[in-house]
C-alpha cells in the first residue's frame, strides 16, 4: 500500500502557493528571499512546491521580508503551517480514499461554508447511510465489499462537519427535484428514509435545503454539479468539480466569482426552504408530482 504520508496535502500545496504569491509581489527571486532568511534556494523552492515543511515559528520572518504586516494573515498563515503536514482522521482508511477525496474532506474539514448545487443526487453531507451505501455500490469503480462498507463510513463520519461543537459548516444546498424521485430495486423504504432525513437536517440552524422543482426556469444549475466553497478570512474561496472520472478544484477570485454568481441564480430559481420542505414531505408521502 502507498504511503500516503509522502504525498504533500492540500494544506502544504495552498500554503506553498500563498507564500509563492507574497514573494512574487515583491518582485524577489528565490535566490535573493531565500538569501536573507539565510536559506538554499532549494530550500524555499520545495516549501513553496509543497516537498518541504516550514514551521510557524519561520512563518513571521518570512512575512517581514515580504514585507507583510498584517496579523491577521500571519496567523492564517502560520496556523496552515502548524496544520498542514497532519494526518486526517480519514487518512486511516489508506488507498479506499483516493487523493482527490482526500483533498476534498481536508477542503471540507477547513470550510466555513459551502454552496452546493446537486443535480442528480442527494450531496453526500445529506446522505444516509443506506443511500450512501447503494449511491457508492452504483458509481464507484471496481469496489470490494469492504471497501464499499469502509466509503460509507467515510461519508457519515464527513457529516460531523455538520454538527461540531465549535463552529459547524453552514451548508446551503439546492437538489434537483428528480433527485427525490431516484428508487432502488429492492428496497422500497430506503428513499422515503432518505427524505426523512431531509427534513430532519432542515432543522439544523445552519442547514438550508432548496430543491429546484421539475418545472423551473433555466438556470446555471443545468451545467453540472459544483461545490462551493468558503474558509474564515484571509483565505480565498474554491470551487469542487465531480464527475464519474474524479474531481476536480477551480481556484482563483475570477473563477470562484463566476460559481458564486451562478450559485445566487440557482437559489433564485429554486423553491423557497419552506415550500421545498413541503415538496419534500409531498413526494415522500407519495403525492409528489
Amino acid at each position: 500500500m502507498p504511503n500516503q504520508r509522502a504525498r504533500p496535502t492540500l494544506r502544504r500545496r495552498r500554503l506553498g502557493g500563498l507564500l509563492r504569491d507574497a514573494r512574487n509581489s515583491t518582485k524577489q527571486t528565490l535566490e535573493e528571499a531565500a538569501g536573507r532568511m539565510g536559506w538554499d534556494p532549494t530550500k524555499l523552492s520545495k516549501i513553496e512546491n509543497a516537498k518541504a515543511h516550514i514551521s510557524a515559528k519561520e512563518i513571521p520572518e518570512l512575512m517581514a521580508i515580504y514585507d507583510v504586516t498584517d496579523e491577521t494573515l500571519i496567523g492564517a498563515l502560520a496556523g496552515l503551517a502548524k496544520d498542514a503536514g497532519k494526518r486526517g482522521w480519514w487518512q486511516t482508511y489508506g488507498d479506499v480514499v483516493a487523493a482527490e477525496y482526500s483533498d476534498y474532506i481536508s477542503l471540507e474539514a477547513d470550510a466555513e461554508s459551502m454552496n452546493i448545487y446537486a443535480p442528480n443526487i442527494i450531496p453526500g453531507l445529506l446522505q444516509t447511510g443506506a443511500y450512501a451505501r447503494e449511491v457508492i455500490d452504483a458509481t464507484a469503480m471496481i469496489r470490494t465489499p469492504d471497501e464499499i462498507a469502509a466509503l460509507v463510513e467515510v461519508r457519515k463520519a464527513r457529516q460531523m462537519v455538520l454538527t461540531r461543537p465549535k463552529q459547524p459548516l453552514k451548508l446551503w444546498a439546492v437538489i434537483n427535484e428528480s433527485a427525490l424521485h431516484q428508487r432502488f430495486a429492492g428496497h422500497p423504504a430506503l428513499m422515503r428514509e432518505q427524505l426523512r432525513h431531509l427534513l430532519d437536517m432542515m432543522d439544523l440552524p445552519n442547514v438550508t435545503i432548496q430543491i429546484m422543482a421539475l418545472d423551473a426556469v433555466p438556470h446555471p444549475g443545468m451545467a453540472g454539479l459544483f461545490h462551493v466553497v468558503h474558509f474564515p478570512t484571509p483565505w480565498p474561496m474554491v470551487v469542487h468539480l465531480e464527475n464519474i472520472m474524479g474531481s476536480t478544484f477551480a481556484e482563483g477570485l475570477d473563477v470562484a466569482k463566476v460559481y458564486e454568481d451562478a450559485f445566487d441564480r440557482v437559489v433564485a430559481a429554486a423553491l423557497p426552504a419552506d415550500f421545498s420542505r413541503e415538496r419534500i414531505k409531498a413526494i415522500m408521502e407519495g403525492n409528489g408530482k
